[in-house]
């Protein structure tokens, strides 16, 4: 088999290519959108198809080549579906097993905390973490709906479950090490060994870390697969042109089941509500959608930052407040509202049919 650990200095992440000799199939998990030309030299040099990128979350630190490495080669993209990236290809489960090569498999363990969609890869002797599991540390928990508690769990019962010979390739570094093993990180990682449930959540509720640098950036890219405003679209297109034969859950299954989840209203009671007062109007589309028009006194707040901004908004503070929330066609805030009802809200409304139905009602 090969078997590249490959390093972005700039953000100190690992991305991982693995790849069959023989059937040439390849899997990339966390590339990097800069190092796109240095993957693709790589798919070259050793004669490899690229069948999947996966990612192990959305990442808040560095934008992914998922949507590059689509356009380019043709492969598949993965991400979980609990992260909200609807352009990706295949919206990964826990348990799901990706298959390439002579069979060789990748079988998913999900591993939120970090994120709700956080997944780790198996392959193998080795597990790729992400940002749930670091060497010598993990990922943080507060941004992004992380939970620390929920962390822990994962960590202490589905990682440090697996073998002790079992390698782990973390996601990020920051002191040069490359790989490590569980009966390492079990034995002497500070977050958490010989650490309970309460003692790790008041160590991850005390890191007073700075916000990643590229956070307002990556997030939003990440959710489209690290694809830009201009290429989305076309993305989208390829998607639902080329499903592949294997069974998963679309953009609009998404939609449809956040709506059994959430309330709506149409264009009129919305008006009624607004003209009643006492109400917070959210925007959940992006920012040049917004600029083109937009609801008074809307705040904008696009469905791909909801998470990790919306701690920041003062309008928001009151979890019990009225919040009417609204997008182009319903989707997007049909997803958004789901995500603020997880987050404790508990008056949410999204607006059905958006600004399209609201600019045909007046």
């Amino acid at each position: 088999m090969i078997f590249k650990q490959l390093f972005d200095p700039e953000t100190w992440t690992y991305s991982y290519l693995i790849a069959d000799p023989v059937s040439k199939e390849a899997v990339f998990i966390d590339p990097v959108n800069t190092h796109i030309d240095e993957y693709l030299a790589l798919l070259e040099a050793h004669n490899l198809q690229l069948k999947y990128s996966l990612e192990t979350h959305v990442h808040a630190d560095h934008i992914t080549a998922s949507g590059l490495l689509r356009q380019r080669t043709g492969a598949q993209t993965g991400v979980s579906g609990l992260c909200g990236a609807e352009t990706a290809d295949i919206q990964i489960q826990d348990g799901d097993i990706f298959e390439f090569g002579g069979g060789e498999q990748i079988k998913v363990i999900a591993t939120p905390g970090h994120t709700p969609g956080s997944i780790s890869l198996l392959w193998r002797d080795r597990v790729f973490t992400g940002d749930a599991l670091f060497i010598g540390g993990c990922g943080r928990t507060d941004f992004q709906g992380g939970d620390a508690g929920v962390l822990y769990d994962c960590i202490t019962q589905r990682l440090f479950t697996l073998p002790d010979e079992t390698l782990v390739y973390p996601g990020h570094d920051y002191q040069g090490r490359w790989v490590s093993s569980i009966i390492q990180e079990r034995a002497t990682n500070p977050r958490l060994a010989g650490k309970t449930r309460e003692q790790f959540i008041e160590i991850m509720n005390n890191l007073n870390l700075p916000k990643p640098r590229l956070i307002d950036e990556a997030v939003p890219a990440n959710r489209y697969c690290g694809l830009d405003e201009n290429e989305r679209q076309d993305a989208v297109v390829r998607r639902e042109a080329a499903r592949p034969v294997r069974a998963e859950i679309s953009a609009q299954d998404l939609v449809a089941a956040a709506k059994l989840q959430i309330s709506e209203v149409n264009v009129a009671n919305a008006k009624q509500l607004l003209k009643e007062g006492n109400i917070v109007i959210v925007d959940v589309r992006e920012e040049s959608e917004y600029a083109a028009g937009h609801l008074d006194n809307a705040l904008l707040l696009p469905r791909g930052v909801l998470e990790f901004k919306i701690a920041s908004v003062p309008e928001l503070a009151d979890k019990s407040k009225a919040v009417l929330v609204y997008c182009r066609t319903g989707g997007r805030s049909a997803m958004a509202a789901q995500t603020m009802q997880a987050l404790g809200y508990n008056n949410v409304l999204s607006m059905a049919g958006g600004f399209e139905a609201w600019q045909k009602n007046t």
